[in-house]
């Protein structure tokens, strides 16, 4: 088994403007500021947990 967590670039695409709180929090704690940045992260069931909440404003894809 190696060691190498998959990643996975996750793009913001839509404006968080209008969103609910946990909505905007979770972005914040992906990290993303702006719009069509990237951020790129290890994949675990956390970030998949997150991805899930915001997954209408993200695009997501294999690093």
């Amino acid at each position: 088994m190696d060691n190498t967590m998959s990643k996975v670039k996750i793009t913001l695409v839509k404006s968080p403007i209008d969103k609910t709180k946990r909505q905007k929090d979770t972005l914040t704690a992906l990290g993303f500021r702006k719009i069509n940045q990237s951020v790129e992260k290890d994949n675990n069931p956390q970030i998949q947990g997150m991805i899930r909440v915001v997954q209408h404003l993200v695009q997501v894809e294999q690093a």
